[in-house]
């Protein structure tokens, strides 16, 4: 066998003997609680920066420019998943734990858990903001672009969505996983897709990052758009990458799952 074939044995071999190791932590109860608390927090933070973009720029008029709200998001979404994704995949968002168990790399049981700790985390964070500065702003709220109609806005959530979930999955996957890595080109689409999106529909991407400002202003007559958009954009992502790259992998189970009680020196 050559030097490469073997380098390529090993790596499947690190791959089963990790998979084998984290499947029995995953499945350890005791450790769920560490897993929804860092969905929890990381989906505040993640609230926290994305709405308050919006907030502070309305209460400091011209310290917050359009570009740097957009791509605030995404450098603390990078950041979420160097320092948490080990925990819990650091998801962060209903759509991708959707996408996640639809691919068959995350366990439907667990979805409720974590859809629950991203909705506390988001809406507490929609709390922080109107506590901080009130509703100006709309509390960062997400709302189709002026002379935009809830269809277009609706499409755009679809597309984006899809987008994000491939870039996702598909970093997580086979020979194309690049670990932690992946949150440079996760965090660079969140940040692209603002840059030119956010205009027509806020570049939500996200059901919580919308519902909780929403939720907190009193105002749900676009939320929908927001839920479904995510939601559908998040089937049409998993579908993709299905053709893409065929079946689910291991690679991407342990960036569904995260690696928490699993030691990262272990040979």
């Amino acid at each position: 066998m050559t030097s490469h074939g073997r380098s390529t044995a090993d790596v499947a071999q690190l791959q089963r003997t990790i998979q084998q190791r984290l499947s029995h932590d995953f499945l350890d109860r005791a450790l769920e609680w560490r897993r929804i608390l860092a969905e929890c927090w990381g989906t505040f933070l993640l609230v926290v920066v994305a709405a308050g973009a919006d907030v502070v720029a309305a209460h400091s008029p011209g310290r917050i420019t359009p570009a740097m709200a957009v791509v605030a998001p995404g450098l603390m979404v990078m950041a979420a998943i160097y320092f948490m994704g080990q925990v819990s995949g650091a998801h962060l968002n209903p759509a991708v734990t959707l996408a996640f168990a639809l691919r068959r790399n995350f366990p439907w049981n667990r979805v409720p858990g974590y859809v629950l700790g991203q909705t506390v985390g988001g809406v507490a964070a929609a709390l922080f903001l109107k506590v901080m500065f009130g509703t100006i702003g709309a509390l960062g709220a997400t709302m189709p672009g002026t002379n935009i109609g809830s269809a277009k806005a609706l499409a755009m959530e679809v597309l984006l969505t899809a987008g994000l979930v491939n870039t996702i999955l598909g970093t997580a996957s086979g020979a194309r996983n690049i670990g932690t890595n992946g949150a440079i080109a996760v965090g660079g689409y969140i940040a692209l897709a603002g840059l030119w999106a956010a205009p027509v529909s806020g570049a939500s991407m996200n059901p919580v990052r919308s519902f909780a400002p929403d939720l907190l202003r009193g105002d749900l007559s676009t939320t929908w758009i927001y839920i479904v958009g995510p939601v559908l954009g998040a089937l049409i992502g998993v579908g993709l990458e299905a053709i893409l790259v065929g079946k689910p992998t291991a690679a991407g189970s342990i960036a569904a799952q995260g690696a928490l009680g699993h030691d990262d020196s272990a040979e």
